[in-house]
């Protein structure tokens, strides 16, 4: 009779989900172009729908994607852009990505118009539930993988997880693990406020399994924010409950996160630890595109590999003893032998890193070492880089550089180099501007070993990439007609407030607009929120 009466729940439950928007958010949220695209166009074949309701005053959906899409043509064209092919297709690549942001916002605001707003909620815990399970399933297969129910202390296997293991948790979008990280913190918040514990604390887990330490510190802070000043007695006790498994989780299962958030704090200098002297190597012997030099630092590495290997062996030869009553002693694996030690690979992206530092040395100073920036993270040179470069460059302060000619994915992209994915080695295309600045930036760093690679030391950030690109105007679009269009009926108890300040954080740390991710799950909560509120006034 209880297994009827759940089974009749569960079928209930199973046939409130808006499975079209589902299948939407899931398609889009996917790391691959096509997919998103495809996601596009079919929630379109399906409900084909172009009343957009757009006007400055009362408009349906925020006009600011438009306004940027209007800036950078204006830019296009008063530039002379169309006589240059490369440009052009550059420019194109851009403006459909914002198209892609706004139809999708279109749809998933249709959906929130033509369903009850349980059927909405149920839809969004039916996403995060999947989510959830991919990034499970990620993490029983490393711990199957390697034999250790606690991966995030395994060092065996030149350290291929140990702290890093959160980077393979990416969930349903198959995204980096900042993206899947984000999701959650997201999630947390709004089943906070609906005060759904098992869907907090099933999101709280997964972000925390992640590891990423920028999502945590400002999920903390949003979290302190609702603690003070919009919870109840209910979800004050899940905020401790959620601050209790962030101290476990960093404490317990991966402490040595805490000493990796230290040193990055402390050590910003070009500068290596014994354990990195390796990789450093083999990143100058590339630097300098010197073949013979490469060889001869993998030949080192080599010989030191099987020096201490065979030491190792012999320690356990020596070690290998029986007890008293004859039992044979297998003696543990030598922690400080070379299979646990980190072991740094260069990718193709970084040889095509290093082979395009050695062609055009003379217009890259921070990566050819000719000028340095010692102590000073890869975030704030970048915001020198843009304010110096504006200074120098007044004309270009209104409505910034372009399209792609200085902050931007598709700036990386239309490079050709292979950062944020492919691009037709035909229609290459570089501005000057991003060449002597961010992208130069971006090598200094990101062609060294992998303990550079950090988020501090990338310039992508989504203000930057509004203000160099679409100059103040962009900038003014965006608090006007995107953040001032869901801080409409806003008090301080609402926690759109928190989701408000999350996205606006996480906007300092990556182009999350042109990502096509993040953004479309902040959109639908808004909307979500702003249409339960309409209904109860």
């Amino acid at each position: 009779m209880i297994q009827k009466k759940y089974f009749e729940k569960a079928i209930i439950q199973f046939n409130a989900i808006d499975w079209q928007l589902l299948v939407f958010v899931i398609l889009f949220l996917d790391v691959k172009l096509a997919f998103k695209v495809v996601a596009v166009v079919l929630i379109y074949a399906l409900r084909f729908n172009m009343k957009f309701g757009l006007n400055l005053r009362h408009s349906r959906l925020p006009i600011f994607y438009l306004l940027i899409i209007l800036i950078g043509l204006l830019n296009y064209f008063f530039s002379g852009g169309f006589h240059h092919l490369n440009y052009t297709l550059t420019v194109f690549a851009g403006i459909s990505f914002w198209m892609l942001a706004f139809l999708a916002m279109h749809q998933v605001k249709l959906s929130i118009e033509t369903q009850p707003a349980f059927v909405i909620e149920n839809t969004i815990v039916a996403f995060f539930i999947i989510n959830a399970i991919c990034s499970l399933v990620v993490l029983l297969e490393i711990i199957f993988k390697t034999g250790a129910l606690n991966p995030f202390l395994y060092q065996g296997n030149y350290q291929e997880y140990f702290m890093g293991t959160g980077d393979y948790i990416k969930g349903v979008s198959f995204d980096t693990s900042t993206t899947n990280a984000i999701l959650n913190a997201f999630g947390v918040i709004f089943f906070l406020e609906r005060k759904r514990p098992l869907m907090v604390l099933l999101c709280m887990s997964v972000l925390l399994l992640t590891g990423s330490n920028i999502t945590n510190i400002f999920l903390s802070l949003a979290l302190l924010f609702v603690f003070i000043f919009q919870s109840n007695r209910v979800q004050k006790s899940l905020i401790l409950i959620c601050c209790f498994l962030f101290v476990v989780f960093v404490t317990k299962v991966s402490p040595q996160n805490n000493q990796y958030i230290i040193r990055s704090l402390n050590h910003f200098e070009f500068g290596a630890s014994n354990n990195n002297q390796n990789d450093l190597a083999i990143a100058s012997a590339f630097t300098r595109n010197k073949n013979k030099e490469i060889e001869e630092a993998k030949e080192r590495i080599a010989y030191s590999y099987l020096d201490s290997l065979g030491k190792a062996r012999a320690k356990h030869q020596r070690s290998f003893r029986t007890t008293p009553l004859g039992i044979y002693v297998i003696p543990k694996d030598d922690i400080n032998g070379p299979t646990f030690q980190y072991r740094s690979i260069v990718s193709s992206v970084e040889k095509n890193m290093f082979f395009f530092i050695n062609a055009h040395q003379n217009s890259l100073p921070l990566s050819t070492g000719r000028k340095e920036e010692k102590n000073v993270p890869g975030k704030i040179i970048s915001w020198k880089q843009t304010f110096n470069f504006l200074s120098a460059h007044p004309r270009e302060m209104l409505t910034g550089t372009g399209i792609g000619n200085f902050s931007s994915k598709i700036a990386f992209k239309a490079s050709g180099i292979g950062m944020a994915g492919s691009w037709p080695s035909k229609y290459k295309y570089m501005g000057k501007s991003f060449l002597h600045n961010h992208l130069d930036l971006y090598l200094n760093f990101f062609s060294k070993p992998d303990g550079f690679h950090s988020v501090v030391n990338s310039p992508a950030s989504v203000y930057d990439q509004l203000l160099s690109e679409y100059g103040i105007a962009g900038l003014a679009a965006y608090f006007l007609f995107y953040i001032g269009f869901f801080m409409k009926r806003i008090n301080w108890r609402s926690f759109k407030l928190s989701l408000i300040f999350l996205l606006s954080a996480f906007f300092f740390f990556d182009y999350w607009f042109e990502q096509l991710s993040i953004v479309i799950i902040f959109e639908l909560f808004q909307f979500l929120n702003d249409k339960e509120t309409l209904s109860t006034t």
